[in-house]
C-alpha cells in the first residue's frame, strides 16, 4: 500500500471533524497549517477514499483554479462522495481566475445573474472579457446572461468559448446544449449533452435529458 494511504490520519480525523462540527473555519486552519497545496493534491489523487474526500473538500475552500484539472478528474473518482465533493469545489475554483480585481468582478456577475439582472451582467461580462479574453468565467457568465435575454446563438458562442479555454467546464457544456433546444436543433443538443456527462457523469438531470431526446429522435 502506498505512502499517501497510509500516512495521513490527520486529515481524515480534521475531515470527520468538519462532519460533526460543520465548523469551516476551523477545519481550513487546521488543513493550512499541516498541509501545503500539492500534498492535498497528491492526496486527491492517490489517498484512500476517505483521504481523497478530505483532500478535495479541502482543496475547494483553499486551492486557485490551478486545481481546475484535478478536480475536472476527480468527478470521475470511483468514490461517490469524492465525486459529489469535486462538483462543489471545481464550480467554486472556477471563480478563482484572475486577478483580484477579476475575482472581484467575476463575484459580481454570479450575483447579477442570480438576481436576474441580465443586461447589466451581460454588460460587465463584455467589459471583462475585453480585459481579461483569456477568463474562462467570464464567457460562461456572460453566456447565462445572454440565454436569459434570449440570444441563444450568442450565448452558445459564449459557452463554446468557454470549454476551449476550460474543457472542464460542465456547465458550459449543458448551457449550449439548453441553446440548441431553444434553437430547435435536438440533434446537436443531444450531442451536447453527452458531451457534459462526459465531463460529470454525475449528472443525473441530464442523464435523463439525454434519455428523453434519445427516445424522441428514435421515434421520429
Amino acid at each position: 500500500m502506498s505512502r499517501a494511504k497510509t500516512r495521513h490520519p490527520c486529515l481524515n480525523r480534521l475531515y470527520h471533524q468538519y462532519l460533526t462540527d460543520e465548523n469551516s473555519a476551523a477545519f481550513i486552519k487546521a488543513v493550512s497549517e499541516r498541509y501545503t497545496l500539492a500534498t492535498l493534491q497528491q492526496l486527491a489523487h492517490h489517498g484512500g477514499h476517505i483521504t481523497r474526500r478530505a483532500a478535495v473538500l479541502s482543496l475547494g475552500f483553499l486551492a486557485g483554479y490551478e486545481s481546475n484539472a484535478l478536480l475536472g478528474r476527480a468527478l470521475h473518482d470511483r468514490d461517490r462522495g469524492v465525486r459529489m465533493l469535486a462538483d462543489n469545489a471545481i464550480r467554486d475554483v472556477w471563480f478563482r481566475a484572475g486577478s483580484e480585481s477579476q475575482r472581484q468582478q467575476l463575484a459580481i456577475l454570479s450575483r447579477l445573474n442570480g438576481s436576474r439582472q441580465f443586461d447589466e451582467a451581460a454588460e460587465l461580462a463584455g467589459q471583462l472579457i475585453d480585459d481579461a479574453p483569456w477568463l474562462a468565467e467570464a464567457w460562461n457568465q456572460r453566456a447565462i446572461a445572454y440565454f436569459h435575454l434570449s440570444r441563444y446563438e450568442d450565448s452558445a458562442n459564449d459557452c463554446q468559448q468557454t470549454l476551449e479555454m476550460n474543457p472542464y467546464h460542465f456547465g458550459a457544456a449543458v448551457g449550449m446544449a439548453h441553446c440548441y433546444l431553444e434553437m430547435n436543433d435536438p440533434f446537436a443538443a443531444l450531442t451536447t449533452f453527452r458531451r457534459a456527462l462526459r465531463l460529470n457523469p454525475s449528472m443525473e438531470s441530464i442523464r435523463a435529458q439525454v434519455d428523453y431526446l434519445q427516445r424522441s429522435l428514435e421515434g421520429r
